[in-house]
This record gives C-alpha cells, sequence and structure tokens, in this order.
C-alpha cells in the first residue's frame, strides 16, 4: 500500500475532478448512457503510472492487483463522503432523495419518460439534481436522485408558505424558577438538549425584506427541517405528463405507480455515532442518546429538539405522550390503593364467606347451567372466583368510578393548557389555517375543472363539481362502510354464538374430570368460556383491523377529499369507528349483555332458538370483564409493541444482510437511509388510534378493572421509548410537518370522556354486586350485629325441579334433588305469584336507575365546573403572546419607518414619501398605545 499511496492520489482527484464535470451536466444526458464507464474504471486509470505499475506484473497475479486497485479507489473515493448530506462538491446540501430502479423488462419506456419530465420540470423550478449511478449502489441496481433547493427557492417558498423566521432574540424575562425544582433534577436532560437553539421574536418570511431576518449563513439560516419540508411541497405539484387527457404530476404517482421507488430526506448521521463531517447537526446522535433508549425512561423528553427535528406535528404527537404518561401516573396510583383495599379486605367479605362456607354454600344446590348434558351443582364449588371478585368488585369501584370521571376532565383541561404553552414557545400562535394542513391535495386539484370565488377573499379558487355518477359512487362507499360496520358485529355474534355452544361442553368437562381437581375452584365453565372467547375474539380484532385499514384508505381515496386536514379527519372517524366497534363490543356484551337475559330454569331464553343465553357466575360478571379487558388490552399492547420494535428491526436486518460484506465506506448516507423503513403519511395517525383506543379501555371500562391504568402507565413509558427508538433509528426521516393541535383527536376524547361517565354509571349498577347488596344492607337485612350475613340466600331463588320441562332436565340426578337454587328475586313455587319478580327485584332496579342518574349528573357537575374554573389558555401565556405581538409589530413597523426615511433621504422632493414615512409613524404610535 505505501508503495502505490502518492500515485493512487493523484488518480483519486483525477477521478473526483471527472466526477464532479460529469455531474454538473443534465441530468438525462447521463441516463441516457447508463452503460458508459465511471470515473474510477478502467479507462479512468490508463495514466502512464497506472500503466508502468500494472506492466509490471504478470498473469493472474496482474489481474488480481488491478482489481484491488479499482476497488481501493472506490473505497478511497466513497471515504470522503460515506456519511456526508452534501453534493459531491461538499457545500450543496442534500436536501431530498428519489431512488428508482431502472429495469427496462419490467417497466419500459413509460417510466423512463416520466422521470425524464418530472425531473426536468424540479430544475425548472430552480431545484439542482445530482444522480449517483447504479454501478455506484450497493446493489447495483438503484439509482439515487439528490435534490439541494438553492437560496432563492428557499426563500421564494418560505414566503408562499407563510413560514416564520426569526428577527431579533426574545428578550422577554423567563418566569420565576420553582424553589422546588431541584426535586425534578435526576429527571432532567441538559440544558443544550433540551432547547438547542435561542429564542426569537419570529415573523413570516419576506423576500423584500430579507435584512430583516438574523441571517448569518444562508446555508443555515433555514434547518433541515424546513428545508425538506419546502422541496417536498414542491414534489407534490410538480407535473410529470399529461396522460390519458389529464394532466399528472406530484411525487406520491409516482411511488404509486412505481416510477420511483422511494423519496425521503436524509437522517444527519449515523444515530450510533457523530458524523466526520464538521457542518453536520449530529441532531439523530443526540435524539438516540438522550432520548431513545430505553435507560432514559425516567428521564424528560427533549420536546425542542424533537420539533427542531422532525417538525411540529410529531413533536406535538410526544408531548402529548408524554403528558398523558405523566396523568396516568396518578391514575395508576389510586387504582393501585382501590385494588390493595380489595385485596387487605378479602377475607372480611360476607358473601364469599357464606359461599366457601361448607354449611351455607356447601349445602346450596344450584340449578345446572345448561340443558340436559350439566348437573346440579353446589354454590361453594365457586368459592375461589367468588373471592377474586371481591377484589375489583367492593366500595373502592364506585369511588374509583368517580375519580376516573374527574380524572379526564382534568386530563383533558391541563392539555389544553400545555397545549397552549407550546403553541406560543413553538411559534404556533397564529397558525390558523396553515397551507400545510390545509392547501389544496394535489389529487384534488387534478379533479378540478371549475373556479369560483371565494366568498371571503374574493379571489377566484379551484373547485370540483360533483355529478350524479359521483354521488351514487359516495353512496355505493357508505353501504362499504356499513357492510364492514355489519360485519363486525357479526364476527362479535359469531363469538357469543362459540360461548354459547362451548360452555355446555366446558361445563360437563370440568364437572366429571378428576385431573381438573386441583383448579376446579378456580377454573370454573363461565371462567373458562371467557378465556378462550376473549382469546378467540382478540385474533378476529387483529384479523379484521389488518383488512379494514385497507379498506378506510381506500374509501377515503375514493371520497377525494379536498385539503389534506380534510383527508386525515374522514380517514380518521372511519377507523375510530371502526375500531370502537372492533375493540369495544365485547366488552359491552359482558358488561352489559351477558346474564341480564337469561329467564329463569324451565323458561331459559335462547339465541336463534337454539343455544341458551349464558348466565353469570354466581359472584357476578364483573370478574368477567375483568378478563375480557385484560387479555384484550394486554394483548393488543403487546401485539402493538412487536410491530412496532421487532418487525422493523428483522426487516431492517434482512435489509442490511446483503451490505454486510461490502466495506461499510461503500455505503453511503443516501444508501442507509433507503434500506430504513418508511414512516408513512399515515405512520402517526396510527401512533395516534393506539393510544386512542387504550385510552377508552382505561376509561369506558375503568370501574370493572383498578388495574388498567397501572397496565397502561408501563405500557407507555415503554410505548414513548419504542417510538423515539423506532423513529430515530428504523425509520426513514418524515417529512417535517406543522401542526398546532392533536387535531380531530382532541374532539375523539371529548367525547369519550363524556361516554365514560355513564358506561362506569352503568356497570357500577348492572354489572357488579354494589347496588343489590346496599339496598339488602339498608332494607333488608334481618341482622343488625351482621347486616350483610344471609345476603347470599337472599339473592338467590328457588326452583321445584319437577317443573323443568325435558329439554331443560338434567339426563342424570343422582341424588334426587327435588328443588335448586338460582340467581335472581322470584318468588317460590309454592307462591302464589310462582316465579314471578318479587318486590325486592322492583326495589333493586330503581335503586340502579337512581344511582345512575345521581351519579352521572354529580360527575357531570364536577366535570363542567372544573372545565370551567381552569382556563385553557394560562394567564402568563396570554400575556407573552400579547407581549410578543406588540414587540414584533413595533420591530416592523420600525423597520419600515427606516427604510422610508431612507427612501426620503434619496429623494427629498417627493411629497407622497414624506405622508407615507408620517402615516408608519402613525401605526408604530398606535402600536405602542394598543
Amino acid at each position: 500500500m505505501n508503495r502505490v499511496g502518492k500515485k493512487d492520489e493523484t488518480l483519486i482527484e483525477m477521478g473526483l475532478a471527472n466526477d464532479g464535470e460529469e455531474s454538473n451536466g443534465p441530468l438525462f444526458e447521463n441516463l441516457s448512457n447508463t452503460d458508459s464507464e465511471l470515473p474510477c474504471n478502467s479507462e479512468s486509470l490508463s495514466t502512464t503510472e497506472t500503466t508502468l505499475l500494472i506492466s509490471d506484473l504478470q498473469g493472474k497475479a496482474g489481474r488480481r492487483y488491478n482489481l484491488f486497485l479499482k476497488q481501493r479507489l472506490r473505497i478511497d473515493k466513497r471515504h470522503q463522503s460515506k456519511d456526508s448530506v452534501f453534493f459531491r462538491d461538499g457545500v450543496r446540501r442534500i436536501d431530498f432523495v428519489l431512488a428508482y430502479v431502472d429495469d427496462p423488462k419490467i417497466e419500459g419506456e413509460k417510466k423512463v419518460e416520466r422521470r425524464r419530465e418530472f425531473e426536468n420540470n424540479l430544475e425548472k423550478a430552480g431545484l439542482e439534481l445530482e444522480t449517483e449511478d447504479k454501478k455506484e449502489s450497493d446493489n447495483g441496481k438503484t439509482y439515487f436522485v439528490k435534490i439541494h433547493a438553492p437560496w432563492e427557492v428557499l426563500i421564494t417558498y418560505a414566503e408562499v408558505l407563510s413560514i416564520k423566521m426569526p428577527i431579533k432574540e426574545n428578550d422577554i424575562p423567563c418566569t420565576t424558577e420553582n424553589p422546588f425544582d431541584w426535586i425534578s433534577w435526576p429527571f432532567r436532560l441538559p440544558e443544550i438538549v433540551m432547547h438547542p437553539e435561542p429564542d426569537y421574536f419570529t415573523a413570516p418570511f419576506s423576500k423584500e425584506r430579507q435584512e430583516l431576518y438574523l441571517i448569518e449563513d444562508e446555508n443555515t439560516f433555514f434547518s433541515p427541517s424546513v428545508r425538506n419540508r419546502i422541496v417536498f411541497y414542491i414534489l407534490t405539484r410538480c407535473p410529470y405528463g399529461t396522460e390519458e387527457g389529464k394532466k399528472k404530476f406530484g411525487i406520491k404517482r409516482l411511488l404509486n405507480n412505481g416510477t420511483y421507488t422511494a423519496a425521503y430526506p436524509l437522517h444527519d448521521c449515523q444515530y450510533w455515532k457523530r458524523a466526520n463531517d464538521p457542518k453536520c447537526e449530529n441532531e439523530r446522535y443526540t435524539l438516540y442518546r438522550e432520548w431513545a433508549r430505553f435507560p432514559r425512561f425516567f428521564k424528560e423528553q427533549p420536546l425542542d429538539l424533537i420539533r427542531k427535528y422532525y417538525g411540529e406535528r410529531i413533536g406535538i404527537y410526544f408531548a402529548w405522550l408524554g403528558f398523558y404518561t405523566e396523568m396516568l401516573f396518578f391514575a395508576a396510583i389510586v387504582g393501585l390503593i382501590c385494588f390493595l383495599y380489595g385485596a387487605f379486605t378479602m377475607n372480611e367479605n360476607m358473601s364469599s364467606q357464606e359461599i366457601c362456607d361448607s354449611e351455607i354454600g356447601g349445602k346450596i344446590i344450584m340449578c345446572p347451567l345448561c340443558d340436559q348434558k350439566c348437573d346440579y351443582w353446589r354454590l361453594n364449588s365457586t368459592c375461589e372466583s367468588s373471592e377474586y371478585s371481591h377484589l375489583f368488585d367492593n366500595v373502592a369501584t364506585l369511588f374509583f368510578a368517580i375519580f376516573m370521571g374527574i380524572w379526564v376532565t382534568l386530563f383533558l383541561e391541563f392539555w389544553k393548557r400545555r397545549q397552549a404553552r407550546l403553541e406560543y414557545e413553538w411559534d404556533l400562535v397564529d397558525f390558523e389555517e396553515e397551507q400545510q394542513q390545509l392547501q389544496l391535495r394535489p389529487e384534488y386539484e387534478a379533479k378540478c375543472t371549475q373556479k369560483r370565488k371565494n366568498p371571503v377573499t374574493q379571489e377566484l379558487e379551484l373547485v370540483k363539481r360533483k355529478s350524479i355518477h359521483d354521488y351514487g359512487k359516495l353512496s355505493l362507499l357508505y353501504f362499504g362502510i356499513l357492510f364492514w360496520i355489519f360485519l363486525i358485529i357479526a364476527s362479535m355474534i359469531a363469538v357469543i354464538v362459540y360461548r354459547l355452544a362451548v360452555y355446555a361442553a366446558f361445563a360437563s368437562i370440568m364437572e366429571n374430570a378428576q385431573t381438573l381437581q386441583p383448579i376446579q375452584g378456580i377454573l370454573t365453565p363461565q371462567l373458562a368460556t371467557s378465556v378462550t372467547a376473549s382469546c378467540l375474539n382478540f385474533v378476529i380484532i387483529m384479523i379484521l383491523n389488518f383488512l379494514y385499514e385497507r379498506i378506510a384508505i381506500w374509501i377515503t381515496d375514493m371520497e377525494i377529499p379536498r385539503t389534506h386536514l380534510e383527508y386525515e379527519n374522514r380517514l380518521t372517524m372511519k377507523m375510530f369507528l371502526f375500531q370502537f366497534v372492533n375493540y369495544y363490543s365485547s366488552c359491552f356484551y359482558v358488561a352489559f349483555f351477558k346474564g341480564k337475559f337469561v329467564g329463569y330454569p324451565g323458561h331459559y331464553t335462547y339465541m336463534f332458538d337454539r343455544w341458551r343465553n349464558e348466565e353469570c357466575d354466581p359472584a357476578g360478571c364483573l370478574i368477567e370483564l375483568t378478563t375480557q379487558l385484560t387479555i384484550i388490552m394486554a394483548g393488543k399492547q403487546i401485539w402493538g409493541n412487536i410491530q412496532e420494535a421487532i418487525v422493523p428491526w428483522i426487516r431492517n436486518w434482512w435489509g442490511r444482510r446483503k451490505a454486510s460484506s461490502s466495506p461499510e465506506n461503500l455505503y453511503s448516507r443516501w444508501e442507509q437511509d433507503h434500506d430504513l423503513q418508511n414512516f408513512g403519511a399515515l405512520g402517526l395517525f396510527y401512533e395516534y388510534l393506539e393510544m386512542v383506543i387504550q385510552f377508552g379501555f382505561i376509561t369506558l371500562f375503568v370501574a370493572s378493572f383498578p388495574l388498567a391504568p397501572l397496565l397502561a402507565l408501563m405500557n407507555n413509558i415503554l410505548e414513548i421509548r419504542v417510538d423515539s427508538w423506532k423513529l430515530t433509528t428504523q425509520f426513514r426521516r418524515p417529512v417535517a410537518a406543522k401542526a398546532h393541535s392533536i387535531g380531530v383527536w382532541q374532539e375523539i376524547l371529548n367525547g369519550m370522556a363524556i361516554l365514560s361517565v355513564v358506561t362506569n354509571a352503568f356497570i357500577v349498577a348492572f354489572t357488579s354486586d354494589m347496588i343489590p347488596r346496599l339496598v339488602y344492607y339498608y332494607a333488608y337485612s334481618m341482622d343488625p350485629s351482621s347486616p350483610m350475613s344471609g345476603y347470599i340466600n337472599d339473592s338467590l331463588s328457588i326452583f321445584q325441579t319437577s317443573d323443568f320441562p325435558d329439554k331443560n332436565r338434567p339426563d342424570i340426578n343422582p341424588e334426587n334433588f327435588s328443588t335448586c337454587r338460582y340467581r335472581d328475586y322470584r318468588y317460590p313455587p309454592d307462591h302464589e305469584r310462582k316465579y314471578a319478580h318479587t318486590m325486592q327485584f322492583w326495589h333493586i332496579l330503581a335503586a340502579k336507575m337512581a344511582f345512575i342518574i345521581i351519579m352521572e349528573h354529580v360527575v357531570f357537575i364536577v366535570k363542567f365546573f372544573v372545565a370551567w374554573m381552569i382556563p385553557d389558555v394560562p394567564a402568563e401565556v396570554k400575556a407573552k403572546i400579547k407581549r410578543e405581538k406588540y414587540l414584533t409589530q413595533k420591530i416592523l413597523h420600525e423597520y419600515e419607518l427606516n427604510k422610508l426615511k431612507q427612501k426620503l433621504c434619496e429623494n427629498r422632493t417627493t411629497a407622497s414619501m414624506e405622508k407615507e414615512v408620517i402615516a408608519t409613524e402613525g401605526r408604530v404610535e398606535l402600536s405602542e398605545v394598543m
């Protein structure tokens, strides 16, 4: 190596010089001759020095050395730009990358023509392109088109998009520090990580007033996230030709039809080490070190750095997720206390004591749980399940249901305040109708055939006239949505039928199987049916999710929404409606329908006149609802983490295998990012959807499972680090986008918060045994020293076995029981109103309805009072917003005044100029007064 070092350096410089000359030419001049040799190939090496070197070697050894020299030249050439995010000149930054595979056997000439036209139009728009030939790629098949936005393009589109840029460093004094801030010191990150850049007064960019802005360096004035956002805006609107009489444009269409295989901005460096280029920001490395590793789970999130690197939209999501997790901590603590209360008072529960007592529960003979094949059974066989049900069905259940109704209000109101602070800190106060969200979608513009005058702006705007064909198509689409909703309901009914069909089998097997004796008290037929049905329901949920996601996107695309925000809102409502029915339908069935329409022995209710409806356990249906909720909630969280973390990691590992044998020097920055997974336009949508569904579990049914907030807390601590890890290490860098709130998800959360009060009131009233126990305690108890003694006997009615019809009577009655008990409030067989509801039944029903009304009104009154007491925007933030607006207006007016004075000095004879100066001074004075 030392022998040829000097000569090789000369050759490398020659190769790079030639390479730079070729890259400056038109793009498709290179594409028209894809078989030409690159500068590092044999023609580039045919200099006098190289010829002398090779002529000294003979035969096979010479050929090997020739190959070695060419490979080394490629390595050395690539070594200078391996981690570079710049063009070959090392000056122009790569703002976006397009990738495609040129395979004439598959694509033909149409895609080549599309790319040629598209890239020519990009150059006409002012963008600069540089192509990496497929021979330089690791797989030898992929072309990479690197895109750079020069200064003129950036300032033009910064004005078009009304991007706010700094005009002066913020001199508003910070809020007085809290003296107890030292408590949170272990959870803090370094200040340079939390606040990577100073705070500025900003104003929408204007080309005519460039000297007003703090432009120290044109290359760094616009951050990489702003640059890739501008370039993506151009890419989505750049035309590439006319096909079938219609104008075609946009990178999205080109990606869908396979013209390009990928389009993405670059990460600034590798996540595990800093970039070699000192001009690289290394923000990805900082995010990985301080945010994306699980050992940092107890640290706060660097939201400003997240916003700077990924944009406000992703920053808002992580801010909301972090705040939601913080609030879950308080709900988890209270839920854990309620659970511990149930555990400590388990032995004091009179109901379970009576069930387990051999003299009480052991002598109560219960009616068969299914027709013919099931035997009579003793009540004390459910001893263990009745004890465990007390963990969740006790007095603390009522307290926790009321607490969660207030907690969800506090969470939503405090989030509004937190969101208002972020709007101020992230310059989103005036974010009303941001073009990035509300501008017309290219797909809509392509369908527009007419223009009309906007009544507000009085400007012509594109509109799409709907025809009869369009209305017919929309009708079919909505019928399609209803069809999928009915499909979910049908799948839920199928699971219910499964429960009814296998219940008899489980009851028969468990009563006769000797091997199940050790666990027979815990694994009851009801529990076995509930567990297997919950697992089956979870599998069906996952399958339907997979199918409906694609259907919902297809339907929304067919509707052709006008704006990006409208598109996201429509898709969100479709997906949430589906997920709501899909995930919660089985929980609603167990909570509000199971055991409520059973009938009584000899007069049971049947589904489809075939399957007998399920009964609740003598200890109540709450334990089954808890089982259902735990399986679906925990299964969804485990499956979600597998999908989000393990699957992308496996895909990336599989994709990197082909590069593992190549020298690291050849693996360029754009190739490394190309091999990562695509986050996608809907990547954040699925993250919100996952968390909102979890929010439903811990609010709608939390009265049945106080530990649900604790499970959600542990999952979210992991979720934050999993999301940050996969976004930083496993996915390409998403295109930056602005957002001032969580959007339509806020309204969905508000709706679920209101619904949760109703569902928890009904769960406490109808699913738990609290109201019947309270009625017995205050109205029917006969023993003042032990008011709850005798409750079990009181809650069970008597049935005479001779009244069984043939289809209900058990095949075997070895002990010749003449009566059996069942869970209801009905008159005994010797009463004149045989098997009719007793007065106690109506007292309990009235108490349940009264409890629902009282609880709902109390919680709603407290909720609305709390919401009224807590302002959405903190007073200090309001003051800062007004102060910043005043100072910004003053700066702008003073700038205009100085500019006019300069013009006046140049031309003192212009009277109109003097009047304009006077008017400007008046605006400055008026601004100060305001």
